[in-house]
């Protein structure tokens, strides 16, 4: 755990809530008027024929005995401008979006009315993190502060530090409606997209006609417009984006989107490699190296989950072992406090400290394991295999290490440690799979995985060579470091097999062919 502290976030660049609230009915603009905290407003919803609702972030507020009618309707729409394709209009030179509801006839029979505000200091959270000049995707619900980030990033990156930024904005939510950007992007520059279908197209315009360093896209929603994305990261341009989706794990079950983060195919492994892996034959492995090499869970406003190498967090989702992104939280005062590790990473007390005579490489003396929640003959199998001196108790009195499943850490871990002895070392099992109480086994003991990682992978460039020698064209491997890549390269020359490397380092890997 560390902590660092960035300014304080700077006052909101003005709102101009009074155009937004200046488009109302009158005695709708009146009675909101009247309302103390409407500097916080969010949104204000008028469907036909139902009572005007004003939504606050702690509230609902109605206009009550008052019913939207169609003339209510068209008051508000003959002061806005066009409603492109997604059905959305905006007010010029502002960030407020008003969106339409239509019946089957085409005609309007509601509109949301969205606030929209520019903030200055959004990213100090993560600003180290955009300085690195690395693609990065954001992910979380909708009004968590995607898009709010988004601006604010174009604007340090384009004014504070020089770049040539282009905001490729579909909705015209980044940098507000008109021919005007809104100054809420800086010295970014913006390429508005006729409609939604388009955005692809004016990503690869973007790219090869205005020579940009940053692209900054809202909303990557389609096939077309991940392979856009990886294009342009292909070219050597940042790429700052947000996509649909809340955490990486759903984003990487979505087969339209999870080309972002490198995408999912499945393998037939040998017999060996899925005896060693405690799996089926066929599994599921990363296909290509991520579009993004980082990704932000945007939990709260000021509350994020970083995954500082989206690449090797996708291999460990996909092996069922455990993520460990690095959480962010800013508080009041404008402290940032990052929490690193897997049991701090669900905000839980952390475990004791391993007893020192779990800390050496390996003990001759029988340590009693107490398994909580966790498949005892699972837990017995690793250690059987493992050949390590572990004993499964049934007694946590007599255990000197626990381990507990991670969903009943989070019910009863506080009540289970308080009744442990201080010396009792716990360890957290995140699933019940055989992969995952493999590692936590390895834990345990502080077995050094590094030797069977080179195993597998040699592994793999040998069933790569028979496919070759079967037929196919080319295999590629999986991204290795350079004394692995070079023991694949041997074996490939040892069956006359020519092969090269590809791609930059994390994600250098090895290809085979003929």
């Amino acid at each position: 755990m560390s902590t660092f502290t960035q300014p304080l976030p700077e006052a909101p660049i003005t709102d101009d809530l009074s155009l937004l609230l200046d488009v109302l009915p009158p005695d709708i603009r009146h009675a909101l008027k009247e309302e103390k905290d409407l500097e916080s407003l969010i949104e204000v919803v008028l469907d036909l024929g139902r009572e005007p609702e004003a939504r606050f972030p702690d509230r609902v507020f109605l206009i009550e005995n008052r019913f939207i009618t169609m003339e209510d309707l068209e008051y508000v729409t003959h002061r806005l401008g066009e409603f492109g394709k997604d059905n959305r209009a905006g007010i010029e030179r502002t960030l407020h979006r008003i969106s339409a509801i239509r019946n089957r006839r085409g005609k309007i029979v509601g509109l949301t009315c969205r606030v929209g505000r520019a903030v200055f200091g959004t990213i100090d959270i993560i600003r180290d993190v955009i300085e690195t000049g690395k693609s990065i995707l954001l992910l979380g619900r909708p009004g968590v502060g995607k898009t709010t980030k988004c601006r604010e990033i174009a604007r340090v990156l384009s004014g504070e530090f020089g770049k040539r930024v282009i905001v490729v904005d579909t909705s015209n939510e980044i940098a507000g409606d008109g021919d005007i950007p809104h100054p809420g992007i800086g010295r970014a520059r913006r390429m508005q997209v006729p409609s939604p279908e388009l955005q692809h197209t004016v990503m690869i315009e973007a790219v090869e006609n205005h020579m940009p360093e940053v692209i900054v896209i809202d909303e990557i929603g389609t096939e077309e417009e991940a392979r856009a994305a990886r294009t342009i990261a292909e070219r050597g341009v940042q790429l700052i984006a947000t996509a649909h989706g809340n955490t990486l794990d759903r984003l990487l079950m979505n087969p339209t989107l999870s080309d972002l983060v490198g995408g999912v195919q499945a393998v037939i492994l040998g017999d060996e490699e899925a005896k060693r892996r405690g799996t089926q034959k066929t599994v599921l492995e990363r296909k290509a190296p991520p579009t993004f090499q980082i990704l932000i869970e945007i939990q709260e406003m000021d509350r994020l989950a970083v995954y500082h190498d989206v690449g090797k967090a996708v291999d460990q989702i996909l092996r069922g072992l455990p993520v460990q992104p690095e959480i962010r939280v800013q508080g009041a005062d404008g402290q940032v406090e990052i929490i690193t590790g897997q049991i701090a990473e669900e905000e839980r007390p952390e475990p004791q400290e391993a007893p020192p005579s779990l800390a050496r490489p390996l003990t001759t003396t029988p340590v009693r394991i107490f398994s909580y929640g966790v498949n005892r003959k699972r837990l017995e199998r690793a250690l059987k295999e493992l050949d390590l001196p572990g004993i499964v108790t049934k007694d946590p009195a007599e255990a000197q290490v626990v381990v507990i499943l991670k969903s009943h850490f989070r019910r009863y871990g506080h009540k289970l440690i308080g009744s442990l002895s201080p010396n009792i070392a716990v360890f957290i099992a995140k699933s019940n799979t055989y992969a995952q109480i493999v590692k936590v086994a390895q834990e345990i003991f502080r077995l050094s995985t590094s030797r069977n990682e080179e195993m597998a992978a040699l592994r793999e460039a040998e069933e790569a060579i028979q496919k070759v020698l079967n037929g196919e064209r080319q295999v590629e491997l999986l991204p290795q470091t350079s004394r692995i890549r070079k023991l694949q390269h041997q074996l490939a020359a040892r069956y006359g097999l020519r092969s090269r490397s590809v791609g930059e380092d994390p994600f250098r890997r090895v290809q085979i062919f003929a």
